[in-house]
């Protein structure tokens, strides 16, 4: 099964958790511990063997700061 890695351009994130909420293994969520220069929480991903490459969160950012890069087959 294809994985997937995922890129952040964090800087751009305005942390409203869209990618959080769509995605559907539940990898996804904000840092409660690191804010970006605007003052916002930065996504992580908190089990990347579970991301399945799926898309979704790179789709439903309204900021495109999510980049989905396809590993293995």
């Amino acid at each position: 099964m294809a994985r997937g890695v995922l890129e952040f351009k964090h800087e751009d994130c305005k942390g409203c958790s869209l990618c959080v909420e769509f995605c559907p293994t539940k990898i996804l969520a904000l840092d409660k511990e690191k804010i970006n220069q605007k003052g916002y929480h930065q996504i992580k991903v908190i089990d990347p063997e579970r991301c399945i490459a799926c898309g979704f969160c790179a789709l439903m950012c309204p900021d495109s700061v999510i980049t989905v890069m396809r590993v293995g087959a």
